[in-house]
């Protein structure tokens, strides 16, 4: 089964390269016969029946389908003649980077497989449907700002289709529990929270809301809140003069010597190296 939490931290530390893009209605005699894929791309149905292939295993290919192909794959595709496909299809290739601990991390496509592979199951295919159809009708238009828009409309394709699967995996009521307790951690991070009491506040037990928290969001309801905590005093020692015990204390910590060892071990630095990188130091007039 998939973990939302963790699909989506992966595609957030790509960078995609939209190589092609194309609607296509199938004509009554269209197959293809088996191939090797050369690029990353992604197949939606829009309409008909058919089966594609991949790596000898069959799937339906209709309505409700999107399919995620590989370089390597072998694709094998026929439809109904009856009952002809319509499809989108994007080609992209993609490099992971990303800053982590005061430092960019770079990977090569080959180190790095992207983190959907084969065929999924989409319940609501009229959104993304809708937003292929905006990703189309902007590759046929050329400029800068139309390639931004393009990246802009790609990352509101996966967010929907990362959306349409945690809505698969959890309820509606379940979801409205997990983005409450999200919402509450973020108004109140600076007071002593515990998992126990967001649980509660869930409506469920301590360990099955742990598991669907961080199934959906990617972290733990406890990591969620250090993450928090260490955002929010990264904005004070980058933007302020507070001490650092001052600083501890507003976002939670009431040692400060445990702040920053947690401190560290999220960000790679000390808090008070952290302030010596990011804080504006005023400059001095020639005149003075």
């Amino acid at each position: 089964m998939l973990n939302i939490g963790d699909l989506a931290a992966r595609l957030n530390r790509l960078v995609i390269n939209i190589l092609l893009i194309g609607h296509q209605k199938a004509a009554r005699d269209w197959q293809r016969p088996l191939v090797v894929m050369k690029y990353h791309s992604i197949w939606l149905i829009v309409k008909g029946k058919g089966t594609f292939t991949i790596n000898g295993t069959p799937y339906p290919a209709e309505p409700g389908k999107i399919f995620f192909h590989h370089p390597g794959m072998r694709i094998e595709r026929s439809h109904e003649p009856e009952n002809p496909l319509e499809y989108y299809f994007l080609r992209f290739n993609y490099t992971e980077a990303y800053w982590e601990k005061e430092q960019w991390l770079a990977r090569p496509a080959e180190e790095c497989p992207f983190p959907l592979e084969g065929a999924y199951t989409v319940h609501n295919t009229p959104q993304l449907i809708h937003l292929m159809e905006q990703l189309d009708k902007l590759w046929q238009r050329r400029g800068h700002m139309t390639a931004m828009r393009r990246g802009i409309h790609l990352h509101e394709f996966l967010l929907s289709l990362l959306q349409d699967f945690r809505a698969q995996q959890l309820a509606g009521d379940t979801t409205v529990a997990i983005d409450h307790t999200q919402d509450y951690m973020i108004s109140h991070y600076q007071e002593q929270l515990t998992l126990e009491g967001l649980a509660q506040m869930a409506g469920l037990s301590a360990s099955h809301y742990s598991r669907l928290f961080k199934k959906s969001v990617g972290y733990s309801p406890i990591e969620y809140l250090t993450h928090l905590r260490i955002d929010r005093a990264k904005e004070l020692l980058a933007l302020s003069d507070y001490r650092l015990k001052a600083i501890a204390q507003s976002v939670g910590y009431t040692d400060e010597f445990y702040f920053s060892r947690i401190f560290k071990k999220i960000e790679g630095i000390s808090p008070r190296d952290y302030a010596k990188r990011n804080r504006l130091a005023p400059v001095k007039r020639k005149d003075e």
